[in-house]
């Protein structure tokens, strides 16, 4: 198989390597009810966790995968002494506007980045390899309006090793997904 975007030598069906995927992700991809996008169109590409990072990443597998990746960070909105978290989810080439967008978007007083143990233990996943397939439900899903414009989008597995690629549109159809456009400048 090969796949849509990129060069890789290991390329399978999402839902075929479920094993190989962290729990949160495998549930997500086993119980699939994507309106537009079929299960099939989620696609595993193995990759060597030792440079998940996107500079080291398109830096092996290729340039032209920075316009077509995308990076999913979780964020914590602080208002009146409580704290929410959300994913936001932007181009790997842009930053994510968290004092501006993100912020007035949670509508909270204070907005930044959430601390990679609470990134990591609330989601399931593993940091450089998060991902908005499987968040946890409820959670706001925060995603740049560029994102949901490509055909094809690279993406963290939910591990460091391995990453999916997903046609964009999938990504405003998850639960609790608000598009915006300029949440990455």
């Amino acid at each position: 198989m090969r796949a849509p975007i990129g060069t890789f030598d290991d390329v399978r069906h999402a839902r075929d390597c479920l094993d190989l995927l962290t729990a949160p992700v495998a549930d997500a991809v086993r119980d699939w009810q994507g309106e537009d996008v079929p299960v099939q169109d989620l696609i595993y590409v193995d990759s060597d966790p030792e440079i998940a990072d996107t500079a080291a990443f398109v830096a092996h597998y290729g340039p032209e995968l920075l316009d077509i990746s995308a990076n999913c960070v979780v964020v914590a909105g602080k208002r009146g002494g409580e704290t929410s978290l959300a994913a936001c989810l932007v181009l790997s080439r842009t930053r994510l506007d968290v004092n501006g967008a993100v912020r007035r978007q949670l509508g909270a007083r204070k907005a930044s980045f959430a601390p990679m143990d609470t990134a990591t233990g609330e989601t399931g996943m593993e940091y450089g390899g998060i991902t908005p397939v499987g968040l946890p439900a409820g959670w706001p899903l925060l995603v740049d309006s560029a994102v949901v414009d490509l055909e094809w989008v690279l993406v963290g597995s939910g591990s460091r090793r391995g990453k999916l690629i997903v046609p964009g549109k999938v990504f405003a159809g998850l639960p609790d997904a608000v598009v915006i456009d300029g949440l990455g400048g």
